[in-house]
């Protein structure tokens, strides 16, 4: 039984073929040539060189007993979690040299998406953060973005208001204290 595809979104289909086949005791020579495709075919996908094409995913859904589409849909979100990892990795980044990793304690810095992860970061930032940390911030986002982000924290410590008190002029109030 081949996995659900949400569970194994951004994943090589070829690797999900290797892995079938490898359960059913398949060779991947023979069923390639079952298929009516080249063993050359079906090695290069189980390796993650090649992807699936619409054709080929229709051959894989009837002769595995899945949607047509199954292998289709998996090749498709391969390519986008691809496509994410490559602008993450050019994305464009604070300078991480005025912020310290321990702010980040949780999760790799490098990691980080800035624009997806916005609200955390600005709160982690003025909770925790020191001056140079904090004015990093507020070069890197803006000071219109910061307090449209920070004006929907419902809950925060005291050091995040005061913090936006004194580096952006505003006073906030936590919305749970609001009555």
């Amino acid at each position: 039984m081949l996995p659900e595809i949400t569970k194994i979104r951004g994943v090589h289909p070829g690797a999900v073929l290797s892995r079938e086949l490898r359960k059913r005791g398949w060779e991947s020579k023979q069923f390639a040539l079952s298929l009516g495709e080249y063993p050359q075919t079906i090695n290069a996908i189980s390796k993650e060189r090649r992807g699936i094409n619409p054709a080929l995913s229709i051959k894989l859904g009837h002769a595995l007993g899945t949607d047509e589409e199954y292998f289709m849909l998996l090749q498709a979100y391969y390519e986008i979690e691809k496509e994410r990892k490559a602008l993450l990795k050019n994305q464009q980044k604070p300078d991480l040299s005025k912020i310290r990793n321990v702010l980040f304690w949780d999760t790799d810095i490098n990691k980080i998406d800035w624009q997806k992860q916005k609200k955390a970061i600005i709160r982690r930032i003025f909770e925790r953060g020191n001056d140079l940390e904090i004015k990093e911030i507020i070069s890197f986002y803006g000071r219109d973005l910061i307090i449209e982000e920070v004006k929907t924290i419902p809950q925060f410590l005291p050091s995040l208001a005061e913090n936006v008190e004194k580096y952006l002029g505003i006073h906030i109030i936590p919305t749970n204290e609001i009555k």
